[in-house]
């Protein structure tokens, strides 16, 4: 077949092609009308999608970027008007096969070959329109998600500082669900490393802890690599689910300080500040368990009331036990020791894994470099306080002291065995 027959066999095909699909462009707009009234939206959600899928058939071409990107911008737009996706390629695609229904009352009349073609073209099109159209309702949803998380940031952060204007504060929260004029705790947690905003182990406790609360007047949010949860106050006990919840991300061990119930915008400010610092004392202290309540570290926060005083104390009862030959440390660790085997000498030695009888030379010495005895119950109480004013003050200088000081109460201590 020569070059000339092949032309003219092309032209015979795309002048076939344009009598099946040609006569389907004036009805275009009358076929999109009753695809949008059957599916109930818009007809400009369509645009002009049938005439280029028209044109495409007419040509055997793929629809082109432009067009594409049309489909993604009514996709987009069709999320942020609260249009399910799936109404919306449910409208695409009855305008895309009653268009079809169109052109095949034509097919008699048109070889196979040709009907083959334009069906392949145009359903390739729909194909790639519904794509783009997903892609577009996709990116609107992700871009609707993050403002929905920076507005959440945003009333997380001016709920905890107490710095935010009280009717933009009213309006952030009534937009989240949460009632500012209800009594709230505020926990805070941490663990070995930080925390992100949307992160899987944020995500995770998110999850957990609203399927068991309910949305409603329940807050939770990172803050500074932290957990941060609001609660309201009453019914269950929040703190055994959230400890139990905390434990299954696997990611301990943790730290949950809770701050005292308090109502208002301030008093959650304050139960916040509370819950920082029942995280802080805890940690300082040693305190065993997982939970640190606030009003339960009452006795610790007056410790640290006065820092001064505090520094004051350790150096004045512990300061003598730096001239103990190899320093103060190991003395420290046996009070430390004896306070928690409450006194039973066997349980210390076990501790430290020692014998009895070198606890009890380190008691005595304990008692003769510092005039306190901690088989006294005033001497006890005197060195309990000191050693854990002491984790929250820090070591301090050894007291400067020419010789031991004497007993200060209780009895006196014992000889040193021979």
């Amino acid at each position: 077949m020569t070059a000339r027959s092949i032309s003219r066999s092309g032209a015979a095909a795309r002048s076939e092609i344009e009598a099946l699909v040609g006569p389907s462009a004036p009805r275009a707009a009358r076929v999109a009308a009753r695809a949008a009234r059957d599916a109930g939206l818009e007809t400009g959600l369509v645009g002009e999608y049938l005439l280029a899928v028209i044109d495409a058939a007419q040509t055997g071409r793929r629809l082109s970027r432009a067009e594409l990107d049309t489909c993604r911008s009514q996709g987009e737009d069709s999320a942020e008007k609260g249009i399910a996706l799936s109404a919306v390629l449910d409208l695409y695609l009855s305008a895309t096969w009653r268009l079809w229904a169109d052109i095949e009352a034509r097919t008699p009349e048109s070889r196979p070959k040709a009907v083959a073609t334009v069906a392949a073209t145009l359903f390739r099109a729909a194909d790639d329109a519904a794509a783009a159209i997903a892609e577009g309702n996709e990116r609107s949803q992700r871009r609707m998600v993050r403002f929905e998380e920076s507005q959440r940031r945003e009333f997380v952060d001016d709920l905890l500082s107490g710095t935010a204007e009280p009717g933009l504060l009213q309006d952030r929260a009534a937009r989240f669900g949460f009632n500012l004029a209800g009594r709230y705790i505020v926990a805070v947690a941490r663990t070995h490393r930080r925390l992100v905003d949307t992160g899987p182990v944020h995500g995770q406790l998110e999850a957990q802890v609203l399927a068991t609360f309910g949305g409603r007047d329940v807050v939770v949010a990172t803050k500074e690599g932290q957990l941060v949860c609001v609660f309201p106050e009453g019914g269950r006990d929040f703190t055994v689910v959230l400890a139990r919840a905390l434990e299954d991300t696997g990611e301990g061990p943790w730290r949950l300080g809770v701050g005292r119930p308090a109502g208002g915008p301030g008093g959650l400010v304050r139960s916040y500040g509370e819950a920082r610092q029942s995280l802080q004392l805890a940690d300082r202290l040693a305190v065993a368990g997982p939970v640190a309540h606030f009003e339960d570290l009452l006795p610790y926060r007056m410790l640290v009331a006065d820092p001064g005083l505090g520094t004051e104390l350790v150096s004045a009862v512990l300061g003598p036990l730096h001239r103990a030959r190899g320093g103060a440390e190991r003395l420290i660790e046996t009070i430390e020791a004896h306070i928690a085997a409450s006194g039973n000498v066997s349980a210390t030695a076990r501790a430290l894994y020692l014998s009895p009888r070198a606890v009890v030379y380190r008691l005595e010495r304990i008692a003769q470099l510092t005039g306190h005895s901690l088989l006294d119950p005033e001497g006890r109480f005197i060195l309990e306080l000191a050693v854990r004013t002491r984790r929250l003050t820090g070591p301090t200088e050894p007291a400067a002291h020419s010789a031991a000081a004497p007993p200060k109460s209780g009895n006196k201590p014992r000889p040193k065995p021979s």
